[in-house]
């Protein structure tokens, strides 16, 4: 039997519409990705894939279908982000890994269309949701996934779990601001400014006494 997967609602896509809806996919990634405010367009997006806009509805329903599914796209390639990469580490080096994951990051082409994306959509929230409620619903499932992929990070250190928040709150616009900076150019040593960060977050969370990792029991 083929496996489908769902297109436009209340219609499915065979094994050829996936790789269909894949290719207009990844070529409206590619397109978002230029920078070019103009790429945020259903019309501007279909001809530079080589269908017509009529083909994008029926793929994806409408545009806010097509921006989701960009999105979910992005999300998906993403994975769960390697929070803890230095597990039984030090504060400094858990902040580090997750401070150098978004910056890592943020300079994919598929991030970079998300930026093209997000600076043409409706800042107000309730505008956004209104206008765009799936694009809506997908921006609002990655906050959950990083404030857990945070606490994981710590989860065997002695922190306080309202600072590890603010932390999450903090670390993707620090690094939008950083990675902003990179390429407009600047005077200014990112370098430094990168571990300047990590230190300050690092001071934030160790507020208190640190206790060293919890081990798990040795098996008998």
């Amino acid at each position: 039997m083929v496996m489908t997967t769902e297109t436009a609602p209340g219609r499915r896509a065979n094994r050829r519409g996936t790789a269909t809806r894949e290719n207009m996919i990844a070529a409206a990634i590619a397109s978002l990705a230029t920078g070019d405010p103009a790429a945020v367009s259903g019309n501007r997006i279909a001809r530079d894939i080589g269908v017509t806009w009529g083909a994008v509805k029926y793929q994806f329903g409408d545009i806010d279908g097509l921006w989701a599914a960009v999105l979910r796209h992005t999300a998906d390639l993403r994975g769960d982000l390697p929070a803890s990469a230095h597990p039984g580490g030090t504060l400094t080096q858990r902040v580090t890994a997750l401070v150098d994951v978004m910056l890592v990051g943020l300079r994919t082409p598929e991030s970079l269309a998300i930026e093209t994306l997000r600076a043409a959509l409706p800042r107000d929230v309730d505008e956004l949701e209104r206008d765009f409620p799936l694009t809506a619903a997908e921006f609002a499932s990655w906050k959950p996934g990083w404030d857990e992929a945070c606490e994981r990070a710590f989860a065997d250190l002695d922190v306080d779990p309202v600072r590890v928040r603010q932390m999450a709150a903090l670390i993707p616009a620090a690094m939008r601001g950083l990675t902003s900076e990179r390429m407009l150019g600047t005077y200014g040593d990112l370098d430094e400014a990168r571990t300047g960060l990590i230190d300050a977050i690092a001071a934030l969370l160790s507020l208190g006494a640190e206790k060293p990792p919890k081990h798990p029991d040795p098996i008998a």
